[in-house]
């Protein structure tokens, strides 16, 4: 383990500006209790929409993050369910759960009801991709009387309010589903923050939603700029142009004054993902080679200067009963000889460190020797080819416990036939057996070991290679007051964040 604290759980809701100007704050208006209403948070978010704000795909934590959208549930610090749009639930039989609903309004001025929660589930059960909180799941929601939803699942789902977490569950109104193509969240979501304007992806407006079930937000908005060049988020926190940045690159963290700088444990892995299905990885035995040819302990220490800890598994130290029940991979293909074989290595640059981990790996990848050719793209520019397999292999950053706060919810999303966040293309029978035995599991002791069992399975195919287990490093005006903390890196700003 590092000799960063992984429980110092500050999260992944570092947002942050860039330039000097970019923000104005304006005037206040009255608040709730009759006071000054509280000042515009300036936020920049490393990662711009790469799906135009669909709550389906990647987009959907860029808005749980500026509070724009929620579910019937939520997590607590623990990682259990909360309520949220949901005051309550119980389960019915080993399939049925009913919900009932608190008292809350669409920012579009129209009432949660019943009926327009069950078709905003439904319609999501038929998103393509599916969402990965609904990997492996299929599900009818109904409405009952005049506050109920029972949702049955075709098979037993003991962590069902868990997944309806997820925030690609996020509740919409109808008129999200108007119009064709992905639903639409601007003005239709339940948070407590609503999207007024959004310019090409560079930028969002948005303005507080006095309607909100759990009260006005003390801030009156948020002006969010996605910056994914991650030194100039850091100037930006230095100048104070900005009030929250996420992902202070490594090499800034020791040019941030020590009050500014926030530092948590989380969740995420960093992993190389090697394509299984196209190009010379097909082979499981060069997949054992690039495995073997990758030493995370110098990427942990040469790239994030001991912010991080070396890769174990799919779940690291964060996860805090991971290491005690971890199952030795079996079934491992001997490694082949390398000989030159080209692969093309791929990563993405809006999380400053990955580019420099690509750059070490490529060089432990010709030292066994491969041939490597890399390439380094804007996230939302690398997705669609990613997940389409037109690289050999890809590294990427992962939270383990993101879209459902389960850990059973990224395996089959991540590594299964049907997983719709497939790096590697993974298809494999003992893996979707693996997953399939520890998702149909009950009790939380038992779970875990069947995802530890299912790891192993997965780890045993070389498809996923964990190189690091990161810490988030943030940067955070003196000024604010109330950042979320959260080590699911679900949460940016809430009710109570104000400056």
């Amino acid at each position: 383990m590092s000799i960063k604290s992984p429980f110092r759980f500050l999260a992944a809701l570092v947002l942050v500006p860039g330039l000097a100007g970019c923000f104005a704050s304006p005037g206040g208006e009255s608040s709730s209790d009759g006071g000054p209403s509280g000042s515009r948070l300036r936020v920049a978010l490393a990662f711009p929409p790469a799906e135009n704000f669909s709550p389906y795909g990647a987009d959907a934590t860029l808005l749980s993050r500026l509070g724009v959208t929620e579910g019937l549930t939520a997590l607590d610090a623990n990682g259990a369910a909360a309520p949220a749009l949901a005051e309550s639930w119980r389960r019915e039989n080993d399939r049925t759960w009913r919900f009932t609903l608190r008292e809350a309004t669409f920012q579009d001025g129209t009432d949660v009801t019943p009926s327009a929660v069950a078709d905003a589930l439904t319609r999501a059960t038929k998103a393509k991709p599916v969402p990965a909180a609904l990997a492996g799941v299929s599900l009818d929601a109904e409405a009952e009387g005049s506050r109920g939803i029972r949702v049955t699942t075709a098979a037993a789902d003991p962590v069902l309010p868990m997944r309806l977490s997820s925030p690609s569950l996020a509740i919409l109104s109808p008129k999200a589903y108007e119009k064709k193509g992905a639903p639409t969240p601007v003005g239709t979501a339940t948070g407590p923050f609503e999207i007024t304007k959004v310019d090409s992806g560079g930028s969002a407006t948005l303005d507080r939603f006095d309607d909100y079930w759990g009260g006005r937000a003390q801030a009156s908005g948020i002006d969010a700029r996605f910056v994914k060049d991650g030194t100039a988020r850091a100037n930006a926190v230095r100048t104070g142009d900005v009030d929250i940045a996420e992902a202070i690159p490594v090499a800034q963290a020791a040019t941030l004054d020590k009050a500014t700088l926030k530092e948590a444990g989380t969740t995420r892995t960093t992993s190389l993902h090697l394509n299984t299905t196209t190009g010379p990885f097909k082979d499981p035995k060069l997949r054992a080679a690039a495995r073997a040819a990758v030493d995370s302990s110098a990427i942990v220490k040469g790239v994030f200067e001991g912010y991080a800890d070396p890769g174990a598994g799919i779940y690291g130290p964060a996860v805090t009963w991971a290491d005690s029940k971890r199952v030795k991979p079996t079934g491992r293909a001997d490694a082949a000889r390398p000989d030159g074989t080209r692969i093309t290595l791929a990563t993405y640059d809006n999380r400053p460190e990955l580019p420099e981990v690509a750059q070490v790996v490529q060089q432990q990848l010709e030292k066994a020797g491969f041939t490597v050719k890399l390439e380094v793209r804007e996230y939302s520019r690398l997705e669609s080819d990613a997940l389409a397999g037109k690289f050999d292999a890809f590294i990427g950053a992962r939270n383990s416990l993101l879209d459902t706060g389960d850990p059973v919810g990224v395996l089959a999303g991540d590594y299964t036939c049907d997983g719709g966040y497939n790096l590697a293309l993974l298809c494999d029978k003992t893996v979707d057996r693996a997953v399939e035995k520890a998702d149909g599991t009950d009790g939380t002791g038992e779970r875990q070991d069947a995802a530890m069992a299912a790891e192993a399975a997965i780890l045993g195919t070389d498809a996923v290679v964990p190189l690091a287990h990161q810490q988030i490093i943030a940067g955070v005006s003196t000024k604010v007051r109330g950042a979320v903390l959260d080590p699911y890196e679900r949460a940016l700003v809430g009710t109570g964040t104000r400056r």
